[in-house]
């Protein structure tokens, strides 16, 4: 198993005119970060040095034009482009959209082909980064295309863990999305990943119900009835600790949500809205239920405050922990899984 300061974390970049950049500089002007681990930023180190000055920041940058000339201890900066970008922060620019892609197939590539451990994404803008060539929604969709497995929605802070169902669909297509198939498929994921990446043997996973008071015994809906609720039973009586469906309005208030060990919202919104009021800016999105590793912050590109030096990387700074974190746990998980006896001998 790879040691932790050895660890190659692979960085896309973001959109420019957003705090991505900012955030990113920061988190690794802490000269111990790089006691963790070695960065490589898939960008260009002539834009990058200059949003170095232009915010009055300190990292050092270490640029390089293949993935072999990496330093070990370094700030790398891999080239993904050569010519130069105008930046207009705060702004949203299909150019720039064009150049936060650039960065992202690379560093994806580079995952791929195990020449960076786990990828980090600083945010992008999600209408600028379209063309004929990329015509995902987001990151996540992206990436399960590219890596195995299939992508869920992981919002991580410390013990606090919430998953998806569903993620970027309107609300009035959730309902139909929510099949016995799907569920299991994502609960599945779910478990796997609190297993594997977090050392948790044998999850408690409750889920939040989709209408309002579980339905009410079908007064407010009958999907909770129908479809949820035998689904989780199904699954329990299989040895899945799956609990619920719970009402969702009082589940976080009442701190129900500390008994276990992840929650499952059934659609976008009733999982975040929580998550963010809880994790205070800390938060980080995992993309589990893939064979590789991807975190991110959990905040956009902040355009209202781009290019002013005063971003939180707190978030950015945690999804770097994190996915150093679940690299190691996943790694002894796989040296275990292939030698069972090193788990009895330390038993013993």
């Amino acid at each position: 198993m790879k040691k932790a300061e050895n660890i190659i974390v692979g960085i896309s970049i973001g959109d420019l005119n957003g705090i991505g950049s900012e955030v990113i500089l920061k988190t690794f002007e802490d000269s111990r970060m790089l006691e963790l681990c070695t960065p490589v930023i898939f960008a260009n180190v002539k834009v990058l040095s200059f949003i170095k000055k232009t915010l009055a920041l300190t990292a050092p940058l270490h640029g390089i034009d293949k993935l072999d000339q990496l330093v070990i201890g370094k700030i790398n900066v891999l080239n993904v482009w050569r010519e130069g970008v105008d930046l207009n922060f705060g702004t949203a620019d299909e150019n720039i959209g064009k150049y936060a892609i650039k960065s992202f197939v690379a560093a994806t590539k580079a995952l791929k082909e195990n020449q960076v451990d786990v990828l980090v994404t600083a945010p992008i803008n999600k209408y600028n980064i379209q063309s004929e060539e990329f015509k995902f929604p987001g990151h996540t969709d992206y990436l399960n295309q590219e890596l195995e497995g299939n992508a869920l929605m992981l919002m991580v802070q410390d013990n606090l863990r919430v998953g998806l169902l569903t993620d970027h669909i309107p609300v009035n297509e959730v309902a139909k999305h929510l099949t016995e198939k799907l569920i299991i498929q994502k609960i599945e994921t779910v478990k796997k990943t609190l297993i594997q990446d977090f050392g948790i043997n044998k999850p408690k996973i409750a889920v939040l119900a989709l209408n309002p008071h579980a339905g009410d015994n079908g007064v407010i809906g009958k999907e909770d009835d129908e479809i949820l609720r035998p689904t989780l039973k199904k699954m329990f009586e299989k040895g899945t600790l799956v609990f619920g469906p719970y009402a969702a309005d009082g589940f976080f208030g009442s701190n129900q949500y500390e008994k276990y060990d992840a929650v499952i919202a059934t659609y976008h919104d009733q999982g975040l809205i929580p998550f963010k009021t809880l994790s205070f800016g800390n938060g980080v999105n995992y993309t589990a239920g893939l064979n590789k590793i991807r975190t991110s912050p959990d905040h956009g590109t902040a355009y209202e405050i781009a290019g002013k030096g005063i971003a939180d990387y707190n978030s950015f700074k945690e999804a770097v922990y994190t996915a150093i974190d679940i690299y190691n746990s996943r790694n002894e998980y796989l040296e275990i899984s292939k030698n069972p006896l090193k788990t009895k001998e330390k038993q013993l």
